[in-house]
């Protein structure tokens, strides 16, 4: 473990993710090929010192300060650490927008973490982070994939440790996410869930859950259809989000396999053959524009490696 440098700096490319994937509530998502760029410098001011320099369209409302999640994030590593804090500034080339439901919160705890961590010659594992990722985020389904990549699936087993389980995802299904202007963050999303669910919406949620999986595995679209349902958390959430079903009928009408709402939400996950996809983002953004609501599209692959970090030049 060696002290962190007043100008030692460290780049951290964390991707984007989408979570629950339908009916994986809570402990499905996977890595998306959209990365946020964090780069980490310490400076001086002592431990209270977080600046924030937000680079891109998104993010204006974003603050620096102690409270930050990325700062907050890198002062959990360096407790568990046993060092002491420093200042840091962090600029920030923002590609995932924050509150759309892919995952942005996820990048800023993932890139504190591992910023960190490397600042100090990495004293903490990879398990060690992800443990502190979850803890942090409340939930495991965006912060895993953002840390370790591709389809993950996550459970906490009966040893009380944190189970991740790499899913496989055939290259012949392709990831269309619809993005639109308007924002839903998971604390509104959450409140809108009962507190209790019928078991009959269990049941189904853990079958259409199997089929979907093995669907991703095997690019089976018709197992994907069946299994991208979801009875605990999409029934309460469409309301949340202006025109969201009319996009979900719009990209099944153009071809798409199914269509979910991407982690809390508002922006919306269709899936489809590889050759559909961009038909599918228009139909999807054209029914956005007609129910009001400015929208845009991407074509995503599933980000394989997680996140990655390099060193900096010193700064004399």
């Amino acid at each position: 473990m060696v002290r962190p440098r007043v100008g030692q700096g460290v780049v951290v490319h964390v991707p984007a993710t989408t979570a629950n994937v339908g009916p994986g509530f809570d402990c499905l998502g996977a890595a998306l090929d959209l990365d946020n760029v964090f780069e980490l410098r310490c400076i001086e001011g002592g431990s209270h010192r977080f600046d924030l320099i937000i680079e891109g369209n998104e993010g204006a409302h974003l603050r620096g300060g102690p409270d930050n999640l990325v700062y907050r994030s890198a002062q959990r590593v360096w407790k568990e650490a046993g060092e002491e804090p420093v200042g840091l500034e962090a600029r920030v080339r923002l590609a995932v927008p924050p509150a759309r439901g892919l995952g942005s919160s996820a990048t800023a705890i993932v890139a504190g973490l591992m910023g960190a961590n490397a600042l100090v010659g990495e004293p903490l594992s990879k398990e060690k982070l992800l443990e502190l990722a979850i803890d942090i985020e409340g939930h495991p389904d965006n912060v895993v994939p953002s840390l370790v990549g591709g389809l993950c699936m996550t459970a906490k087993a009966a040893s009380h440790r944190w189970r991740v389980v790499r899913c496989e995802w055939s290259p012949q299904v392709v990831a269309v996410v619809a993005i639109p202007a308007i924002r839903l963050t998971t604390s509104e999303a959450r409140r809108a869930m009962p507190k209790a669910i019928p078991v009959a919406d269990a049941v189904m949620n853990l079958g259409a859950l199997t089929l979907l999986l093995q669907g991703l595995r095997t690019g089976n679209g018709d197992l994907i259809t069946d299994g991208m349902h979801d009875r605990l958390h999409e029934p309460y959430r469409w309301g949340l989000i202006v025109g969201g079903t009319k996009v979900r009928d719009a990209a099944i009408a153009a071809g798409a396999w199914g269509c979910v709402i991407s982690g809390a939400g508002p922006s919306l996950l269709a899936l489809c053959r590889p050759e559909l996809a961009e038909g599918v983002g228009k139909a999807m953004v054209l029914a956005w524009h007609k129910a009001g609501v400015e929208a845009r599209s991407e074509v995503l692959g599933i980000q394989h490696c997680g996140s990655q970090w390099q060193a900096l030049p010193d700064l004399a």
